[in-house]
């Protein structure tokens, strides 16, 4: 296994072309200067104005081409530093957008103080002056029992960018400051890294190797535990300050109102999956362990594939092939859009040294998504990158019937499309042969790639969080032995008996930049939960179920994730539609510990 190449020696095809976003760094300096001072003139134009509703919808339409240009510029600051964290050149220019931003946040606060100051009465009649606003106001009145005095509001605005510092931070320690040793296996050295274990090592067939980088892999993550806690401490600290100082009653409320979410909701996802999916998976680990012959099931012999010899490598571009017969059902405009990202240079495959782990979806409005991925030519890959086109879809067809601040749904939405692209493929892989052994290792991709992760994986860092939260609301701080034992004792209550509990593995904790995007991961079974009722509809052949998703899709934040759910034709306001996905996940493991049989 090679070590990461720098970011200057992979091949341009496999990088994304963020000259999409700005052509050069002095169309980007001049740029960002132009918005500091657009953002100074929207000020003294309008504060103090606003007075009106045609004076209102004037200040908004202005305020629409500003933000506009402040996300595409924000978006090529960040984006530039995620492809190599460890280019001096993108760290400045990424302080230096964080410090103009700052000031952009501070002149444009004033409109939310004062249009929260007016009658209720003058706002309706801006409302209804124009529509495509209409939604940027229905929040602004949700909003208005938190809303502090102006220049409070001013002043959290000037300091956003260091508020959100600890997101930086974190990111710093993990892609740019953590160096791994290689690791020994029978006198062999072998190089390790945080893209080579999560993307290789968890999935090496030969036990000994898995083993043996799971330890050094964890063992170098509990060199930076302490550093790594104080930094999600400071985090979580700020978002409770914050939410106790904007009069919410806890520090749950005040992220899940954000969301449209109410509290119950959030709850019954993890309690009721925690619950009842749990002795699935634990079937799935028990035969995880009976197929490969293992001595116990560990935490780190999780993510083997189970029939790993018959797991071919995939090419990319095969796996642009089945993504596009996997998209089809989806019509032509869709296809088109996938086709065009490959073609455009949307996606950035190539692992390099400073690239974040993981993959993403980033999707600017006024410019067309970015996709980042690690490519290393299995099948999860095809996964991840339909599951990350599945969110660049999203947003395509959102934007084109959305203003930019209609766009963008709930977060509890959010991985619906994403989640909902994969059951596609794995639709798409289930008819394409009657092989059973085939059959079973696509099934197996289905359990171990799409719902161990965003079941199973994300779950249980949505019930960690929870803990780390209610300790949080008591008054209380963390560190890392806490953070340790929440994590330790959240795998141990799920996985039972089924699984050893590895040492190093209640430092999961640290691998997860989603803790500093508020309650995001219990979103993912949540999105996962209604792709799977709308994937069923589509396999039982029910009509319109393709046009509605579309509809779906193209609603963008226009309802609540209720609402559009119910578009989707499943209703989440009961936990059914979860509990019939829990019971589909069942069905899938009993269906491999059949074929298992049957295969001999």
């Amino acid at each position: 296994m090679a070590q990461l190449p720098l970011r200057k020696d992979v091949k341009i095809e496999d990088t994304w072309n963020l000259a999409d976003l700005v052509p050069n760094e002095e169309t980007f300096t001049t740029q960002l200067d132009a918005l500091v001072a657009e953002a100074k003139s929207f000020e003294s134009e309008f504060i103090g104005s606003l007075t009106t509703a045609p004076i209102i919808i004037d200040a908004l339409n202005t305020y629409e081409v500003l933000y506009e240009k402040l996300v595409i510029l924000s978006t090529y600051a960040n984006l530039s530093l995620q492809e190599d964290r460890g280019n001096g050149e993108a760290q400045m220019r990424y302080a230096k957008t964080g410090n103009h931003l700052s000031t952009v946040f501070s002149s444009i606060t004033f409109l939310k103080s004062e249009l929260l100051a007016l009658p209720k009465e003058v706002l309706e009649e801006a409302k209804k002056l124009n529509e495509k606003h209409a939604l940027f106001i229905k929040d602004l009145l949700r909003d208005k029992p938190y809303q502090l005095h102006p220049e409070v509001e001013k002043a959290l605005a000037t300091l956003s960018m260091t508020l959100d510092a600890p997101y930086d931070l974190y990111n710093t320690i993990k892609s740019v400051d953590m160096s791994f040793p290689n690791f020994e296996v029978n006198g062999e050295s072998l190089p390790l890294s945080y893209s080579s274990f999560e993307n290789e090592w968890e999935l090496e067939v030969d036990v000994d190797k898995r083993r043996a980088a799971f330890k050094g892999f964890s063992e170098k993550l509990k060199d930076y535990q302490s550093t790594t806690a104080q930094v999600y401490n400071t985090h979580v600290q700020t978002e409770k300050k914050l939410a106790t100082m904007r009069g919410y009653d806890s520090v749950f409320d005040s992220l899940l109102h954000n969301q449209y979410v109410e509290r119950d909701l959030y709850n019954r996802q993890i309690d009721v999956i925690t619950k009842e999916l749990a002795p699935h998976m634990r079937r799935y680990a028990t035969l995880l362990k009976e197929v490969h012959g293992l001595d116990k099931m560990t935490f780190a012999d999780l993510k083997i594939a189970l029939d790993p010899a018959f797991d071919p490598e995939v090419s990319k571009e095969e796996a642009l092939d089945y993504v596009r017969q996997a998209v089809a059902p989806m019509g032509q405009d869709y296809l088109d859009m996938v086709e065009e990202s490959f073609a455009n240079r949307w996606i950035d495959y190539a692992p390099n040294q400073g690239k974040s782990t993981g993959a993403f979806c980033s999707s600017p409005y006024g410019s067309h998504p970015y996709i980042l991925v690690s490519w290393s030519n299995k099948m999860t890959d095809v996964f991840t990158l339909i599951h990350e086109l599945g969110h660049a879809g999203h947003f395509v067809n959102a934007h084109k019937k959305q203003s930019i601040f209609n766009s963008r749904p709930s977060l509890y939405f959010i991985e619906a499309p994403s989640t909902m692209n994969e059951m596609l493929l794995a639709n798409h892989l289930l008819k394409s042969s009657e092989d059973l052994r085939f059959k079973r290792w696509v099934i197996s991709n289905i359990i171990s790639k799409t719902y161990y992760h965003n079941f199973v994986t994300h779950l249980l860092e949505a019930a960690y969080q929870r803990e780390v939260y209610n300790l949080v609301d008591k008054g209380e701080a963390v560190n890392a032995s806490i953070l340790n034992d929440i994590k330790r004792k959240v795998l141990e209550e799920f996985w039972g008996d089924a699984v050893e509990i590895t040492e190093g593995a209640e430092l999961t904790w640290m691998r997860q930049p989603h803790y500093y995007m508020g309650l995001y991961p219990y979103t993912y079974s949540a999105g996962l939960t209604i792709s799977t009722q709308v994937s069923q509809r589509i396999l039982n052949g029910e009509e319109d179920v393709i046009e509605q998703w579309l509809e779906v899709l193209q609603a963008g934040g226009t309802k609540s994730p209720a609402e559009l759910a119910q578009m989707a034709g499943v209703d989440v306001s009961t936990d059914e539609p979860l509990r019939q996905t829990v019971a589909h996940i069942g069905s899938l493991i009993t269906q491999l510990e059949e074929l298992t049989k049957e295969i001999g």
